[in-house]
């Protein structure tokens, strides 16, 4: 397999648990383009409140553009897909997208809740500011999607054997 395999998806859908799954399957590297943002800048929810949304759509555009080039599955922040030249850098690649269900996405929150203070678009405002986001975006991810994989109620493990199985079918 060779170049970028792109994962999208709405905050909290698990990206980062799946593609370190897929990328383990299939002997690749991982690449989490927010944990890069994090490890050069700090803390995501941080930066916004210091420097703003804009400021953190333009870095996380090179990110991106950087680990697109590499061979390795590649998950995207949820709203990476936001910036029009990230849309067009993932056009003609093959991007996967995780959706999950509200009452999914419900359980997980109240499951691990230092997941959503992560998050700054959701904070304080729960599963339904995640819904409105994840509709806000859904024509987005869903236009820039090879394949959409339901999350929900299942383990990461057996979502990165269904993409796995689809990627060596494909």
């Amino acid at each position: 397999m060779s170049g970028a395999i792109i994962l999208i998806g709405a905050p909290g859908a698990g990206k980062t648990r799946t593609g370190k799954r897929v990328a383990r399957a299939l002997g690749i590297p991982h690449i989490d383009t927010d944990k890069r943002f994090v490890a050069e800048h700090g803390a995501i929810a941080e930066f916004f409140e210091a420097y703003g949304e804009p400021e953190f759509r333009r870095i996380e555009r090179e990110l991106v553009a950087d680990a697109v080039r590499e061979d390795a599955i590649v998950s995207l922040g949820g709203g990476a897909v936001l910036d029009p030249a990230t849309q067009e850098l993932l056009e003609g690649l093959t991007v996967i997208q995780l959706t999950s269900s509200v009452e999914a996405i419900r359980e997980r929150i109240e499951r691990e809740p230092d997941e959503a203070a992560k998050r700054p678009l959701l904070a304080g405002g729960g599963v339904e500011a995640w819904s409105r986001l994840v509709e806000a975006r859904r024509p987005i991810y869903d236009r820039l999607a090879t394949v959409t994989i339901d999350t929900s109620h299942r383990t990461f493990e057996s979502v990165a054997e269904e993409v796995v199985e689809w990627l060596r079918n494909r």
